[in-house]
């Protein structure tokens, strides 16, 4: 039985076997994680930089309470904490030496951490990041039906896939990926593992797009959703997001999730229409240390 407390390794697969149940207790509520820890061991197993991870479980009354995980980009990913428990685990990483570049969890978490570390370390932080997570509840496919049917995308769509993404990215600001993908590096972008489908006209004109991740503790994301701004309003996007869904269900997801932009009414109002519900909301924030410390 662990002692209660956090406890870190560099060892993913160690961690799993520890907190993996903890995760797929919640997979939609984790589901970040769930992918995210996925990709670090997936990394690890072909050679890539997965043991410069750190993860970490807290343990409470020989339970896992909790974990986070510090990818090597400086990512921190944390699932639900107390305030109490998050000031806790700043003081515990700032006096081991380790400087996430920016949080990411569910909005109270995330905003409580990033008041926490600035505390500690004198880092300011900068929310840049909020979002509306919902849950598919029964999938309500949209009527009427645009004209055209769903397609699994192939080798041939590479192209017009990585196209596709880095116009999303422009869209929502997402210069990170846009770096990657620019750079040539698609596999290393969020997008490389993704499974796409798209949306056709009945020329077999590609009209939108969706993602999903690989199966994983029950979980299926679909991410991203993409239209070119000339083909919105037609449908398509409910068209392409119900395909997705329907295919993750018939992959054995237990829980198909995605995330919605807040500032959006138009397609949270579209993924509710076709059977999402909101379950919760989540936070970026990102931390600068070349600021003064306060006070």
């Amino acid at each position: 039985m662990l002692p209660d407390g956090w406890h870190l390794t560099q060892d993913v697969d160690d961690f799993l076997a520890g907190a993996g149940d903890f995760l797929r207790s919640r997979p939609a509520l984790h589901n970040t994680p769930l992918t995210d820890i996925e990709r670090l061991r997936t990394r690890r197993t072909t050679g890539h930089d997965a043991e410069a991870a750190v993860f970490g479980r807290l343990a409470s009354g020989g339970q896992v309470r909790a974990i986070l995980y510090l990818t090597p980009h400086g990512r921190l990913g944390l699932t639900p904490l107390s305030p109490e428990q998050t000031d806790a685990l700043a003081a515990h990483l700032g006096g081991l030496g380790l400087s996430p570049a920016h949080v990411i969890a569910d909005h109270d978490t995330a905003g409580a951490f990033a008041e926490s570390w600035q505390r500690h370390t004198g880092a300011a932080s900068l929310p840049f990041w909020r979002t509306h997570l919902y849950r598919l509840g029964t999938l309500t496919p949209p009527l009427p039906r645009p004209e055209g049917r769903g397609r699994v995308v192939g080798v041939r769509d590479r192209d017009q896939v990585v196209r596709w993404c880095r116009e999303f990215c422009v869209d929502v600001g997402e210069q990170p990926s846009i770096g990657l993908i620019d750079a040539g590096n698609w596999d290393d972008s969020r997008f490389g593992d993704r499974h796409f489908t798209f949306w056709e006209t009945p020329d077999g004109t590609p009209a939108s797009m969706a993602a999903a991740t690989s199966l994983v503790g029950g979980m299926v994301r679909v991410d991203p959703v993409y239209t070119p701004a000339r083909l919105r309003g037609h449908g398509y996007a409910g068209a392409v997001t119900a395909e997705a869904s329907r295919a993750a269900l018939a992959a054995g997801a237990t829980d198909v999730v995605l995330f919605t932009d807040p500032g959006n009414p138009t397609s949270n109002a579209l993924y509710r229409r076709i059977g999402y519900v909101h379950v919760a909301d989540f936070a970026g924030h990102r931390f600068s240390y070349d600021a003064p410390q306060a006070g």
